[in-house]
This record gives structure tokens, C-alpha cells and sequence, in this order.
């Protein structure tokens, strides 16, 4: 079943479109974080200022990582790549390296229900992802 000459439904096409825009704003909230202002850190309430002052380096790459990699990933899938599969497996990887950091090594932010909601939903989109571009590849829909 890997005729590569199988057509995308356009469900494929939506749920690609609609990746594609999440990740983009994956990438502005990296760069939001990654060029956020001292004064800007001023403003925020001071567990927030106490977070960003202490993100390692690593959890920095991660993120930088999880967002760009996606972001590529979503790139191939529309393309109908197979690389989309890696790309996608490299990015929850990072997202999960990431959210470790968050949810059990840094002390600053305290986690609750209303800001744990984002991580749960980008963990699940991520795993998501990662399932429909292998589904796509066994359909023959990525080469």
C-alpha cells in the first residue's frame, strides 16, 4: 500500500494548513521568549520574571528546537515528505525535554490547571503529529 501515487483527501490538506499555522505561532512565542525585553520582564508578575531570568540554556534549545522542527514539519508534510515524520518525532522529543524542565525541575512558576492546560494541549498536538504523518506514510500519501 505505498503507492506513492495516492491523493490527499482534503482533510490532509486542512489538518496540514491547520499544523502549519500552530506551529507558526509556536515560532512567535519563541521568539516572544527569546526577545523578551528586560523592561517587558519588568511588567510581568515576579515568579514569571524569576522563570525567564533562570531557563537554562537547554530548555531555550528545546524550545527552539520543538517550535522550528514542527515548524519544518508541517513544510514536508504539505510537500508530502516522509522527512515530515522525523521532523515531527524531533520536535515531541523536544517538547517533552521541555516540559520536563517545566513541570518538574524549575520552582519559580507554580503549576496549576489554568496554566498547565497549554502544555497538556501542545503535548497532545505534537503526539498527534507525529501519528498522522506515519498514518500518512503507510497510506502512501508522503514519499
Amino acid at each position: 500500500m505505498t503507492n506513492s501515487s495516492n491523493k490527499p483527501t482534503t482533510l490532509f490538506w486542512v489538518i496540514g494548513v491547520i499544523a502549519l499555522l500552530w506551529n507558526i505561532m509556536g515560532v512567535f512565542a519563541y521568539l516572544r521568549q527569546a526577545y523578551l525585553t528586560d523592561e517587558a520582564k519588568a511588567l510581568l508578575p515576579e515568579a514569571e520574571q524569576a522563570y525567564y531570568n533562570g531557563v537554562p540554556a537547554w530548555v531555550t534549545a528545546a524550545f527552539a528546537i520543538a517550535v522550528f522542527a514542527g515548524l519544518l514539519g508541517c513544510i514536508f508534510l504539505l510537500m508530502k515528505k516522509k522527512f515530515a515524520t522525523s521532523l515531527f518525532i524531533l520536535s515531541f522529543i523536544c517538547v517533552i525535554i521541555q516540559f520536563i524542565y517545566n513541570f518538574f525541575i524549575q520552582d519559580f512558576v507554580e503549576l496549576n490547571g489554568s496554566n498547565m492546560a497549554m502544555p497538556i494541549v501542545v503535548i497532545i498536538i505534537a503526539v498527534f503529529l507525529v501519528w498522522y504523518s506515519k498514518n500518512s506514510e503507510k497510506k502512501g500519501l508522503l514519499t
